[in-house]
């Protein structure tokens, strides 16, 4: 059984192999790109770590977890609208939940960090990363996903 240590180390290694792959240009274009430093300007630590290093924001901590307002979660890098209010679930995770994004939004990768075998969800416009899909949604999709708080904003619709 592999020890706390040596799961953590190695998702830093696998966390570093992805950053070089980005950095030599084997990652997919965006039409929003922006270097290391001026991510690090645009965004907040927490959003960079997310964002930009494929974090996770810490569950039942962000706002827009509890957000039940009309209106559209965009991505907090690009301004890129994500999800609709609509299709907004409570899937008891600590995270926001939504069972479909918006036409074209997101794009999808294989996750094989910490030992697991996931589907990561990216903004379709920067690349940031904003969570993972999973298939035990509710329908009429069947998905959840499920987004770090953080790497979104909320924009409520006008009445």
């Amino acid at each position: 059984m592999l020890q706390r240590r040596q799961l953590l180390t190695a998702g830093a290694a696998l966390m570093l192999a992805a950053r070089a792959a980005r950095a030599e240009g084997t990652a997919p274009a965006f039409a929003v790109t922006h270097s290391e430093d001026e991510w690090r300007r645009l965004l907040t630590p927490e959003q960079f770590r997310v964002l930009r290093e494929e974090g996770t924001e810490y569950p039942d901590t962000s706002p827009l977890l509890n957000e039940h307002r009309a209106g559209i979660f965009a991505c907090a890098g690009c301004a890129r609208d994500l999800f609709s209010s609509e299709t907004k679930y409570d899937s008891r995770t600590g995270w926001p939940s939504f069972w479909a994004p918006l036409d074209g939004a997101v794009g999808l990768s294989r996750d094989t960090s910490l030992g697991m075998v996931r589907n990561a969800v990216h903004c379709s416009r920067c690349g940031g990363h904003l969570g993972h899909v999973f298939n035990d949604g509710p329908r009429p999709t069947g998905l959840r996903y499920c987004m770090n708080g953080v790497a979104m904003t909320f924009r409520p619709t006008e009445s």
